[in-house]
């Protein structure tokens, strides 16, 4: 027999901190993470032994909650895979999921501790330490299926943990036992534990038994897979229960689809979409949640194309009994069955979020808030969906001052417009106050607002909506003056009005493309616009972000004529009609969400320019 004493990982002590200190009114859900783990592990031993038949067990599987009233002990006993010692220093010792620190910073500071705790069990797969809410001890007793010889971890949940190798025969399997604390000795209650396991656990497919020294082994779940009801069958509450138990969700549910299908290709869907964006939304590996089963067996939660990467916030199961059991991973992934049943429930799900978007705008702009992100994906990679996508896209409107939707501006386009404006912007502020929206708001032309980074991306993709084209007011040519009845202003003559665009230019030199005059701006005295063939502004900015190398185009610095500003120019001496135009050309950038490429010169013209003006 050889013991280890080991520490816990500096993440795993605040998560331990945070589970213990912060849930105590909600402590009945150590129960439910530890029997959802029981199952995941006899579902693992199952699909395992599909490629290692000596893995298997020879008997039913079942999960036992042993409880002993006197001593205060609770017992959760499994037949699933099983644990060595490797396992359980990387399983009980360790949080190993990139972003923990950060995340855990933020529910420290958190005021309402209790939901920052909620927010943390699932987020990790933290659920086992839910058991220190209510023991002062744990010891886990645990052999994995295929190795001799079992491993016995123990911890009070404070500073670290022993694990200790025994020799002794042990069942392939787990056992958790629970020492109470002396505040929760309520859960040695048989009768406590079964109405909690009927609330919690009941739609868990293998069968929990419970038993006590006065009460034989019974059952205490109805082992029934939820999915397998007839909708009708279930409430409100029962979804919401394994929502909760089964997905690791905290919040309720935005939309639950639960539908069999039947014909060429049956399967049975039961999918949630989340009110509360989970943490690890924008995480590289982007991985969907939903997990596959073959005629209620658990196959895998990594399956690609189940799902499309950018519906990824959507969690629930697929069952099938289309396929075969003993198909290898890759063969299930690249399988026909497989894409046909992903493009149904992809068509569902879309259909279910526009039938939401009619019947209530605000509440879906609230979802839109937690998840647009994510569909915006869809529009810039996903060709076969991309219109539907579109469809339920929300955009800010210059216009309106709120979320619409892109029919909605069509519907409002004037009469000779064929186009659809936007404008992309780091911020919503920033964007408020560009000056590229001048001449749209003096015409009352709407334009869209759009302040994440993939919107760049996405409407250069996609290129236009129903046969009108996106057009960028930052980078494209476009003529207002078309769109309305108004005789241009010519109160500036056009001679004159070239004459500083060309003295602009020769103070500025190789700073920008071109210097020209244009009517589109009315309070501004300038502005930039992208030069030929250059980039849209936010998405050069991304792109300096990821590559610093990466230099972008030369801009065309645009000028109002009109401006008094600008009219002082040709009067100014050659030194001041530098430093002015330098100064109109860095206020331009800073409006656009640049620094200034040259502080210490910036500093230096505004001094010159207020001293002699």
């Amino acid at each position: 027999m050889t013991e280890q004493t080991r520490n816990f990982e500096a993440d795993t002590g605040k998560i331990l901190n945070i589970v213990i200190n912060s849930l105590y009114s909600d402590r009945d859900i150590f129960l439910r993470e530890l029997l959802s783990n029981a199952s995941d592990a006899v579902h693992k031993r199952k699909l395992l032994g599909q490629t290692q038949p000596d893995i298997l067990n020879s008997d039913e599987d079942e999960i036992l909650v042993a409880v002993d009233d006197k001593k205060k002990t609770v017992e959760i006993i499994d037949t699933g895979i099983g644990l060595n010692a490797d396992d359980l220093t990387e399983t009980l010792g360790t949080i190993a999921r990139s972003g923990t620190s950060s995340f855990l910073d933020s529910i420290e500071e958190a005021s309402d501790s209790k939901n920052a705790a909620k927010a943390l069990i699932g987020k990790f797969g933290v659920g086992f330490y839910s058991a220190f809410m209510v023991a002062e001890k744990v010891v886990v007793t645990t052999r994995k299926a295929g190795e001799n010889g079992a491993n016995i971890w123990e911890s009070d949940g404070k500073a670290g943990y022993t694990i200790t190798a025994v020799s002794d025969e042990q069942p392939v399997g787990t056992s958790i036992k629970l020492f109470l604390r002396k505040d929760a000795k309520e859960y040695a209650n048989l009768h406590k534990l079964k109405e909690l396991i009927k609330k919690y656990s009941d739609h868990i497919v293998i069968p929990i038994f419970v038993q006590s020294k006065d009460v034989e082994k019974e059952q205490a779940n109805s082992a029934q897979a939820l999915w397998t009801k007839s909708p009708s069958e279930v409430s409100e509450e029962e979804y919401s229960e394994f929502y909760k138990a089964s997905l690791g969700a905290f919040d309720e549910p935005y939309i639950i689809l639960h539908n069999k299908t039947e014909g060429s290709i049956d399967f049975t869907n039961l999918l949630y979409i989340p009110k509360t964006a989970p943490f690890d939304l924008f995480e590289p590996e982007r991985k969907t949640k939903v997990s596959l089963y073959i005629n209620r067996v658990f196959i895998s939660q990594d399956v690609d194309g189940v799902i499309p990467t950018w519906l990824r916030f959507a969690k629930g199961i697929l069952d099938t009994t289309s396929l075969d059991l003993n198909v290898s991973r890759e063969m299930v992934q690249n399988s026909p069955v497989i894409k046909k049943i992903s493009k149904s429930v992809t068509k569902r799900v879309l259909s279910e979020l526009k039938k939401k978007l009619k019947k209530d705008e605000a509440g879906y702009d609230t979802f839109w808030e937690q998840f647009g992100k994510v569909l915006k994906e869809g529009l810039y990679e996903d060709y076969e969906y991309r219109d539907k996508i579109a469809e339920i896209t929300r955009a800010y409107s210059l216009k309106h001052q709120k979320l619409i939707s892109l029919d909605s501006y069509l519907e409002e386009m004037a009469d000779k417009q064929d186009k659809i404006y936007y404008l992309t912007a780091d911020t919503l502020k920033q964007a408020k106050t560009s000056p590229h929206l001048e001449g749209f708001r003096a015409k009352d032309i709407d334009v869209l607002l759009m302040t994440d980074p993939i919107d760049a991306f996405w409407m250069s993709q996609m290129g236009a909506y129903k046969e009108k084209l996106f057009l960028s007011i930052s980078r494209d040519k476009y003529d207002l003056s078309e769109l309305s009845e108004e005789t241009p202003n010519e109160a500036t003559n056009e001679v004159e009005t070239s004459s500083i665009a060309l003295l602009i230019k020769d103070c500025l030199g190789d700073a920008v493309e071109d210097v020209k005059v244009t009517t589109s701006l009315v309070e501004s005295p300038v502005r930039l616009v992208a030069g030929k063939g250059g980039l849209d502004f936010n998405l050069e900015r991304i792109l300096k972000a990821q590559n610093p190398e990466f230099e972008g185009s030369k801009k065309t610095l645009e000028v109002n004529a009109d401006h008094s500003l600008v009219r002082k120019i040709p009067d100014l001496s050659p030194e001041l009609q530098k430093a002015l135009s330098r100064v109109l050309f860095e206020q331009a950038r800073v409006l656009d969400g640049e620094m200034p490429s040259d502080p210490q010169q910036f500093s230096k013209d505004l001094i010159a320019i207020g001293t002699a003006l």
